[in-house]
């Protein structure tokens, strides 16, 4: 990367092709790029990674970025790259020895984001680099997973202010998209940020129309809206059988429809979102395994089938409608056995003590683990054959995986594609010995240097093994075999693609017996299950008080605020008017049966010049129950 401009300004456009920061992100900007600490809190698709990617090209040095999921980290550096900007990720799923490299080139090249999961920061491997690193900021991304208010804790993010300790001068910025009033409190304790200054975007969305539609069909729903909304839609769904059956069912109708979810085929994944992306599909029925890191702006409907589990997942999921601006609507279709299975689920979020200890033994049984080995070491993980092993219920193994987690004793990452990754590990002349020794070996060796050059010596290339195959004209599985010859012989070290959820083992495992829990934290993230899945609920039922209003309130955001578009606004609108159409009605018909004459139901109509539907004979029973009219028995009407 040549010389920077230091403007703020010149970066966002050399780079990211825009002419201008959004609101807030030039304030952002200017703090961080000032040395001070912050606080960002900005809606799904605001544009948070803008806020620490430009001061940190500002300055001399590297950017710590500090991530949970490898998805959103992966997305991250593919796309910094794309805009030739040299960045990393060091995640589970990675061996020793390129973890090794990689961070020496963070120390020795000119790297300018190191993007790392919490859980890497008290790896001696990762401590000795990180003292020798040129760090100019420190970004902690999704930082509401420091609380345990929040609706994602990661123990693991406490560890981020012993590194800060490090590097005490180089700012901090802590980045979420929802974080309640506890949970804001908690981020800046928790990461000691120095009087930071604090920048919260409005959690209302103007063009975003917030509505439930309480049905016992939903898919008939579905179709319904998605009739009445044109444009590109998203539909989500809890289980990946019902993506699949949903898509069926609207291609059926001729609605373009595909499913998305982490136990498919990575190539089909990819190929799907790209259709669904350049409108070749209309509607992506997925998990909410879908739409992070996905830049769509002009999705017209995001249709929920199940209740998530809390408010922040909502407000995320539905925030992908409208990010263009123009009006959009997120629609929640719930049934009252919803509510029931919803507050069932959160009990049994956090399983029983003898439940957890239970799942972690098999985990050490099914990878053969010796208790004070395997620390930071990942496995690929096949859940389904890991219940069927051990005859495990799956609902209440996956809640205890996930607490496992929340004590930081695991790290569960859910299906992910990491590319193969290659490294020269010798000299060229000893290559070149080998290609003499291994005639076989040469051509692949040669198409290799071809490709990429010197620097498969100095750090981990990602290949496509379908794409060198092809330029060699032999198979996949041929091309495999010959660079696992070459890792086998010393010459490389090959570590091949990965689609599979990754289990890690923090901490050297442990006895089951004695797995050193926090039942009181547990017991307490039990009950906040319990109060969110409550929250939503609540959500769902109220009929009366705007929904933006419900969810700005949920999010401490004060506002007397009422956003004119959603169901609830709407009704509103409609009984104030019918209050004021009656109030105007009442005034006529007094005022003409006030000389005293009578007359029948249709002539009454007629002298006012008024319509006689149901509204208006509704009308007429209220004011005789009232006591403002009389019927005579022939139906002729008077005053009283």
């Amino acid at each position: 990367m040549d010389k920077l401009d230091t403007s703020a300004l010149a970066i966002l456009k050399k780079y990211f092709g825009y002419q201008d920061f959004r609101p807030l992100q030039g304030e952002i900007v200017d703090a961080i790029a000032e040395g001070k600490d912050a606080l960002v809190l900005l809606p799904t698709g605001g544009g948070k990674s803008i806020c620490f990617q430009v001061p940190a090209l500002m300055k001399e040095g590297l950017c710590l970025v500090i991530s949970p999921l490898i998805a959103l980290m992966k997305d991250q550096v593919d796309q910094l790259k794309g805009r030739g900007i040299k960045a990393m990720a060091i995640h589970s799923g990675l061996r020793k020895r390129e973890i090794d490299t990689l961070l020496d080139n963070c120390v020795y090249g000119d790297y300018k984001f190191l993007y790392v999961s919490p859980e890497r920061l008290k790896t001696e491997i990762f401590l000795e680099r990180f003292k020798k690193m040129n760090i100019n900021l420190i970004a902690v991304d999704e930082a509401h997973c420091i609380s345990q208010w929040g609706y994602d804790f990661r123990p693991s993010y406490l560890e981020i202010v012993a590194i800060r300790a490090i590097f005490p001068k180089v700012p901090v910025v802590a980045l979420t998209a929802s974080a309640t009033m506890n949970v804001r409190t908690d981020i800046i304790e928790k990461l000691e940020l120095k009087e930071p200054s604090v920048f919260v975007k409005s959690f209302r969305r103007d063009n975003l129309s917030y509505a439930v539609r309480w049905v016992e069909n939903k898919l008939e729903k579905a179709v319904e809206i998605l009739q009445k909304v044109p444009g590109s839609a998203i539909i989500y769904t809890r289980s990946r059988k019902g993506t699949k059956e949903t898509a069926q069912y609207l291609q059926q109708l001729g609605v373009s429809a595909t499913y998305y979810h982490a136990g498919l085929d990575q190539n089909i994944r990819n190929e799907r979102q790209m259709d669904w992306i350049r409108g070749e599909v209309r509607v992506m029925v997925a998990t909410n395994a879908f739409g992070m890191g996905i830049d769509k702006s002009d999705v017209r409907a995001v249709i929920h089938l199940d209740l998530p589990e809390n408010l922040e997942n909502y407000y995320q999921e539905a925030g992908r409608a409208g990010r263009d601006g123009i009006k959009a609507f997120a629609v929640l279709l719930v049934r009252e056995q919803d509510c029931i299975t919803l507050e069932e689920m959160a009990e049994i979020a956090y399983p029983p003590e003898e439940m957890l200890k239970k799942v972690y033994q098999c985990l050490a049984n099914y990878y053969r683990l010796a208790v004070g080995s395997a620390q930071m070491t990942s496995f690929d993980f096949d859940f389904l054959d890991f219940t069927r092993s051990y005859n495990l219920a799956i609902p209440l193994t996956y809640n205890s995986i996930k607490v496992l987690q929340e004590e930081a004793f695991l790290l569960f990452s859910e299906s992910v594609f990491l590319p193969s990754s290659l490294h020269f590990l010798v000299s060229q002349s000893k290559l070149y010995e080998a290609q003499i020794a291994y005639a076989k070996l040469d051509p692949l060796i040669k198409l290799l240097l071809r490709l990429h050059g010197g620097e498969l010596f100095v750090s981990y290339i990602r290949i496509k093994e379908s794409k060198i195959a092809q330029l060699l004209n032999t198979s996949e599985k041929e091309v495999v075999g010959m660079l696992k010859k070459m890792d086998e012989l010393g010459l490389v070290d090959f570590s091949g693609k990965k689609d599979q959820p990754q289990i890690t083992f923090i901490t050297p495992r442990l006895d089951a017996g004695s797995l050193p829990l926090n039942k009181k934290r547990i017991k307490e993230r039990r009950l906040q299950a319990i109060g969110k899945a409550q929250k939503i609920i609540e959500y769902a039922k109220n009929n009366k008080i705007c929904r933006t209003l419900q969810i700005v309130n949920y999010f401490g955001e004060e506002s007397d605020f009422y956003c004119g578009i959603c169901d609830n606004c709407i009704q509103n609108k409609k009984e104030n008017n019918r209050a004021i159409i009656s109030k105007n009605l009442i005034q006529k018909i007094l005022k003409t049966l006030e000389q005293g004459e009578a007359f029948s139901l249709e002539e009454l109509f007629c002298e006012i010049d008024e319509t006689l539907d149901d509204f208006s004979v509704g009308l007429i029973r209220e004011m005789e129950d009232e006591g403002l009219i009389s019927s005579e028995k022939n139906g002729v009407i008077k005053k009283k």
